[in-house]
């Protein structure tokens, strides 16, 4: 993890500088492709799972050495052939796994978060899910255990896998010639975000289109067919944390109102979107059926509501800075403590843009909350590094400052409606 954490401080910059890029290409040309809640939202939701894949939140059912002591029936040495083998069997797996979470309603809810976005970007592809880590992705790796790729070797182009998935997420690149028969391209990629009819639920391949084409799940862009973007059911809200969950929670509460004892187990396991006949018109729920009517989610705030969130969101890029490049010498106590102050930030101001009722008490929950643990935690290092201790109490007593003038504009200037 200290080597992903060296990665990712390399990464992280790199990702962020091109989507600036984007963003002034766009202005530059009349043509942006951001929105300014919805950016801020993709980036929040990418810090989120960061913190927990580099944590190791995620809950390992079966691990892929446990295949490959068992399965592997021969042994290649290593060399460029085995990596390029062990990447094709990477990038196979993630094919799988990518199409059993847009079939299956439970697994529906470890990718949702990715195509919430009512946007598509650059910044789009960092909107990844923190329930990801189930460890069910890993029984599709059986092929590379059984051609006997060592794990170190997954372990190193899972990351390189990953970020090659970045760069396709934009609508200022058109389609790429013969590249288009190899590659994942952004023309196809446009399609795979796309909830129109023609589109939905095709190009699930991550780098090789091959498997695409192969499987049947293949859908070339069309020129008379503009893609619309988000989910059919929106999420209709600003809040990574709360996306992460919201699909779940809907299963939740249709499995307990159904009275059909088979459909409380069934829902878990049919196609994404399936309900109990029963609760359809009980518990009604949006659902876009005209994607060209579709009207995206996107409040209008003052000037300082911008001013509030981007505050918030510079010091978090400050305080995953300094997360990632002490990370070696951090006790878990430490990680933990960043892990709160990183969640409940963008908790908190995602949900003042929602405008949540709740949400501007709850700011000041979180602000007494992290000045008390700063002030009386003597276990955490942090506590001991006075310019970092100074900085965090500083940012929490201008988060005070900052939450009161919220506050006094609520009444006329926050949101078009108060949730």
């Amino acid at each position: 993890m200290d080597t992903y954490a060296n990665i990712l401080l390399i990464t992280i910059p790199i990702f962020l500088v091109l989507i600036i890029i984007e963003i002034s290409y766009g202005v530059w040309k009349n043509d942006l492709k951001h929105s300014y809640m919805d950016t801020i939202s993709s980036l929040s939701s990418g810090f989120t799972n960061l913190m927990v894949d580099i944590l190791g939140l995620g809950i390992i059912i079966l691990s892929y050495p446990f295949f490959y002591e068992r399965l592997k029936v021969i042994e290649l040495e290593e060399s460029v052939l085995l990596y390029f083998i062990a990447f094709v069997c990477v990038d196979f797996a993630s094919y799988c796994h990518h199409r059993l979470k847009h079939s299956i309603n439970i697994f529906w809810n470890m990718h949702v978060i990715h195509h919430s976005s009512e946007e598509f970007n650059l910044a789009c592809a960092l909107r990844q899910s923190i329930t990801n880590n189930l460890g069910i992705g890993i029984l599709f790796l059986i092929p590379a255990a059984l051609l006997g790729v060592p794990h170190q070797i997954i372990i190193i182009l899972g990351p390189l896998h990953l970020f090659g998935q970045f760069w396709y997420h934009t609508r200022h690149i058109g389609k790429l010639g013969w590249l288009e028969y190899i590659l994942v391209t952004p023309s196809q990629h446009r399609v795979h975000h796309a909830i129109n009819k023609e589109y939905i639920d095709k190009n699930l391949a991550a780098i090789f289109c091959v498997w695409d084409r192969a499987f049947g799940t293949f859908q070339e862009e069309l020129d008379d067919v503009p893609c619309v973007y988000g989910t059919l059911k929106p999420v209709q809200t600003w809040n990574p944390l709360l996306i992460n969950f919201q699909h779940l929670s809907y299963l939740i509460e249709d499995a307990w109102h159904t009275k059909n004892i088979g459909d409380k187990f069934k829902i878990w396991f049919m196609p994404t979107g399936w309900r109990p006949k029963d609760i359809i018109d009980k518990i009604p729920r949006k659902i876009v059926k005209n994607v060209y009517a579709q009207e995206k989610y996107k409040p209008k705030y003052s000037l300082l509501h911008k001013v509030f969130v981007s505050f918030h969101f510079l010091i978090l890029n400050i305080v995953l800075y300094i997360f990632l490049s002490s990370f070696g010498d951090l006790t878990f106590a430490d990680k933990m403590a960043y892990l709160i102050l990183i969640f409940s930030t963008i908790f908190s101001f995602s949900s003042i843009m929602d405008g949540f009722k709740w949400s501007v008490s709850f700011e000041f929950i979180r602000i007494s909350i992290g000045i008390l643990i700063i002030i009386f935690q003597e276990e955490l290092l942090l506590t001991y590094n006075q310019p970092i201790l100074i900085f965090l109490f500083s940012y929490l007593l201008i988060s005070i400052l900052l939450n009161f003038l919220v506050l006094r504009s609520v009444p006329a200037r926050i949101l078009q409606e108060i949730r």
